[in-house]
C-alpha cells in the first residue's frame, strides 16, 4: 500500500503571529485577520456552525455536488484530460474531495492546507481507503502565495476550492488568488463554490444565529489571542456582532467592547471605548454574474456554474 507523502512550505512562529495581532489590535479601527478564529476550538465550533439551521451554505453546495454531480465531473474531465491531478485547496479533513474520487479518477490527490497535522490525520486513513490513489499533503499558507513543489503537477490539474471559502478574500485579494489558480491549473480548470448574495435579514442570521454558536467562535478568538501574545482580554467584556454590508457585499464580524477597557500584553496595549468594535472577519457574498466577471478579468476564459434550488450557492467551473 503507498503512503501519503507530505511537504511542509509553512511554519507556525508564534512570534510572527503575535506581532500581526498585535499591529491590528493597534490599528484605528482595530480588527484582526479572520485565521485567528481557528485555534482547535475554534476549528471545532466552526463545524458545529455548519450544522445550524441558520447556516445553509454547506448544505446548498452539498446538494449542488448531488444533484449536479456527474455533469460537473463530465465537464471537468472535458477540460483536464482523464486521471487529473486534483489539488484541494484549504482541503481540512479530505472529505469534500474525497466524495469525487470516483467520478474524476484522478492520478494523484494534493491536499493543501495550513493546518498540516490535522491534514496529516485526514489523509492517512483516507489513504488506506484508496490505496492506489497517490497522495500527498502540502503545509502552505495560499493567502501569502499560492506556488507547490516542483513535481507535483505534471500536467493539466483541476484545482478545487469548495466551501466558499473564497469569500474571506477581499476582492483585490480574490483576484489575486484566482490568477495563481489558473497558472497552477496549467491548461486543466478550476472548481469552486461560492456563497450567492441573498437578503441582509439571511445572511445575518447566519453569522449571528438563535443558539450563539457563532458568538462563541467570534468570542473564542479572544481566548486564542490571549494565550498567543499574553494579552488579557475578558471576553466577558465583549459581544459579539455580524451585519450586512450592501456597498461591500460582504457580511463582517466585529466584537464590541461593553464598556471602556485597556487590553494589555508584553510590549503593548490598546484602550478600548465604551461600544468600540475590533473587525475579525469578512465574508463577501456575490452575485453569479460578478463572480463570472471577477473569473474572466483573472483569465479565465471559459466558464459555467450551478446552483442549488434556491439560489443560494453556485459552483463554478472556470477554464483558462
Amino acid at each position: 500500500m503507498k503512503l501519503p507523502t507530505f511537504h511542509l512550505l509553512h511554519r507556525v512562529d508564534d512570534r510572527a503571529l503575535a506581532a500581526e495581532a498585535a499591529a491590528g489590535l493597534c490599528a484605528r479601527p482595530a480588527q484582526v485577520s479572520p485565521k485567528f478564529l481557528y485555534d482547535a476550538l475554534g476549528s471545532r465550533l466552526f463545524e458545529a456552525i455548519t450544522e445550524l439551521d441558520e447556516y445553509s451554505p454547506t448544505r446548498d453546495e452539498a446538494a449542488i455536488f448531488a444533484l449536479h454531480g456527474p455533469a460537473i465531473a463530465r465537464a471537468a474531465l472535458q477540460a483536464t484530460g482523464v486521471g487529473p491531478v486534483l489539488v484541494d485547496l484549504g482541503a481540512g479533513n479530505c472529505a469534500k474531495a474525497a466524495r469525487l474520487f470516483g467520478a474524476l479518477q484522478p492520478r494523484r490527490y494534493v491536499a493543501v492546507d495550513i493546518a498540516v497535522d490535522f491534514m496529516r490525520a485526514a489523509l492517512q486513513p483516507l489513504q488506506r481507503e484508496h490505496p492506489a490513489l497517490e497522495m500527498v499533503g502540502v503545509g502552505l499558507d495560499f493567502s501569502s502565495r499560492l506556488q507547490l513543489p516542483t513535481g507535483l503537477l505534471d500536467g493539466p490539474a483541476l484545482v478545487f476550492y469548495p466551501g466558499s471559502s473564497i469569500g474571506n478574500f477581499a476582492p483585490d485579494a480574490a483576484l489575486r488568488l484566482l490568477r495563481q489558480a489558473r497558472e497552477l491549473a496549467a491548461g486543466g480548470a478550476l472548481l469552486i463554490g461560492i456563497d450567492r448574495v441573498k437578503p441582509s435579514a439571511q445572511l445575518e442570521a447566519a453569522y449571528d444565529d438563535a443558539l450563539g454558536v457563532t458568538a462563541a467562535f467570534n468570542l473564542n478568538l479572544l481566548r486564542h489571542l490571549n494565550r498567543l501574545m499574553g494579552s488579557d482580554f475578558d471576553p466577558r467584556g465583549w459581544r459579539h456582532q455580524a451585519e450586512f454590508n450592501a456597498a461591500e457585499s460582504r457580511v463582517e464580524m466585529h466584537l464590541v467592547a461593553r464598556a471602556s477597557c485597556t487590553v494589555r500584553w508584553p510590549g503593548g496595549m490598546r484602550e478600548f471605548a465604551a461600544g468600540e468594535r475590533l473587525h475579525t472577519e469578512s465574508s463577501y457574498k456575490w452575485t453569479p454574474e460578478a463572480f463570472a466577471a471577477l473569473l474572466q478579468s483573472a483569465g479565465f476564459s471559459r466558464q459555467r456554474h450551478w446552483t442549488d434550488a434556491h439560489d443560494r450557492f453556485a459552483v463554478f467551473l472556470a477554464e483558462g
